[in-house]
């Protein structure tokens, strides 16, 4: 079989008899003859590279811009974004997402989840936004069990990451092309919470505390791949750690990042395993120091026999004080979807200006209930195996951190998760969002009916009274 790569300038004469006749302007640019060619088959390969990108400004595209917050995540505000894709690109999408996971609506091999780790495919896409449009950027589904779970549902609201510079190789247009400012976004679907805020209400606690964490916002969603404009919902723009969340709210960003999944994730003695400790930064340098040395010092026998000199040597690689707090916030919001219960949904940061990991939250959309999987940690961590969560385990036996664990508890429930603060919060938010969740369609949406919405609002507000409550007998 011959291909032919043929430029937009062709023209498909006549199919007959299996012969196909093709006319387009020669390749040299000095001969301006016409040429007709006949072979037997020909693949037709349309040259999408050719576009002029005239919607770029410095503003909205180039890597010059600083991040734009009050743009892309402004608090009281639902915006809405469309994704332009080509059928076959969608397709690719789609069966991409049968090999990993088996056919849409139904259960891969027959029951429980895919242990793959491979994520899906990429493909170029166009994105516009207020009437402007970003060029052949990357955009794939993300998630892990709520991907599956979605997917074998039958539910078509995925989630999405955003990549705007993914194929600047493929197409120099865009080299460095961003969404003001912004390299990476995702696009979180809200999965399993009818009220659709708690990945953004658990996620402004943990910024609002004064912890590193992405900033959220609010969009509804519509992706055109052949055949229009389809809604597919109410989700939650969410920042990227690897990208904004260290350019901005670090001084630094050249230190190690961390996005642990597997046994190491635990922390746990004789768990350590350099490829479970994702990097995302600085890939390429075999480097783990930092990670090896807390593993190592938080499971010392000094804790026991010398716990000033213990306390001393892990402040050396870890935060402690940025871990008590986000363990204090998670806590209280609780969150049962990360370490304590699972062995993923954190990031650990190097900070270059002390040389101590940070603690970074991730993926909140199950917080704000009990949850799952035994449930979230009480506030004591009774029941907790120490030794396998030994960061939760081992700080909270010690005098030193229980106090300040105690002490962060009392100032969480009187700011950032003040029943106040935040029934005002449900109240903006979710009469920001009602019109847009509501209607949201079968197929594409995690409510039942349009009453689903508001139980889960009255349910919210119950939540936060009820663990004001709980910290105060716990002080007590």
């Amino acid at each position: 079989m011959k291909y032919l790569k043929i430029k937009k300038k062709l023209t498909l004469l006549t199919l007959l008899f299996g012969i196909t006749i093709v006319t387009f302007n020669s390749c040299n640019d000095d001969d301006s003859t016409i040429t007709t060619t006949e072979v037997s088959e020909v693949e037709v390969v349309i040259d999408d590279t050719d576009f002029e990108a005239i919607d770029w400004t410095t503003e909205t595209h180039s890597k010059d811009a600083d991040p734009n917050f009050d743009e892309v995540f402004e608090d009281n505000a639902v915006k809405r974004l469309d994704i332009v894709i080509t059928e076959t690109r969608w397709q690719n999408m789609l069966d991409d997402m049968t090999n990993l996971y088996g056919a849409f609506g139904s259960v891969a091999g027959g029951g429980g989840l895919s242990d793959s780790d491979e994520d899906p495919i990429f493909v170029p896409a166009e994105v516009f936004y207020n009437g402007i449009e970003w060029y052949r950027v990357g955009v794939r589904f993300k998630g892990n069990s709520s991907l599956q779970t979605s997917w074998q549902n039958g539910i078509l609201k995925l989630s999405f990451k955003l990549d705007f510079d993914e194929f600047e190789d493929d197409y120099p247009q865009i080299d460095n092309q961003r969404f003001y400012g912004f390299k990476k976004l995702s696009l979180k679907n809200n999965f399993d919470d009818k009220s659709m805020l708690r990945e953004k209400v658990a996620t402004d606690a943990f910024r609002n505390a004064g912890l590193v964490a992405s900033h959220t916002a609010f969009y509804t969603v519509y992706v055109d791949h052949g055949d229009g404009p389809e809604y597919f919902g109410v989700y939650t723009m969410v920042e990227e750690v690897d990208d904004t969340v260290l350019d901005t709210q670090y001084s630094d960003n050249d230190g190690n990042l961390y996005k642990p999944d597997g046994d190491a994730a635990s922390f746990a003695l004789g768990t350590y395993n350099e490829s479970e400790y994702v990097k995302k930064t600085n890939e390429d340098e075999a480097d783990f120091e930092d990670v090896a040395s807390l593993l190592e010092i938080l499971n010392d026998d000094m804790r026991l026999s010398d716990p000033e000199t213990w306390r001393s040597n892990l402040e050396g690689v870890l935060d402690t004080n940025v871990f008590l707090k986000y363990l204090a916030v998670n806590t209280v919001v609780q969150n049962w979807d990360t370490y304590g219960r699972m062995t993923h949904n954190y990031f650990l940061y190097n900070n270059p200006d002390t040389e101590k990991l940070n603690w970074i939250p991730w993926d909140n959309n199950e917080a704000l209930d009990i949850g799952k999987m035994g449930g979230a940690l009480p506030l004591d961590f009774s029941g907790l195996n120490a030794s396998e969560w030994p960061l939760i385990g081992y700080l909270y036996q010690d005098s030193v951190y229980k106090t300040q664990y105690d002490n962060y508890l009392q100032e969480i429930i009187d700011g950032p998760f003040n029943v106040a603060t935040i029934q005002s919060q449900y109240a903006n938010y979710s009469a920001l969002i009602e019109p847009y969740a509501t209607s949201e369609i079968a197929g594409y949406s995690f409510l039942d009916n349009s009453s689903d919405f508001q139980n889960a609002i009255n349910q919210l507000n119950a939540h936060v009274t009820s663990r004001t409550a709980a910290v105060n007998d716990y002080l007590d």
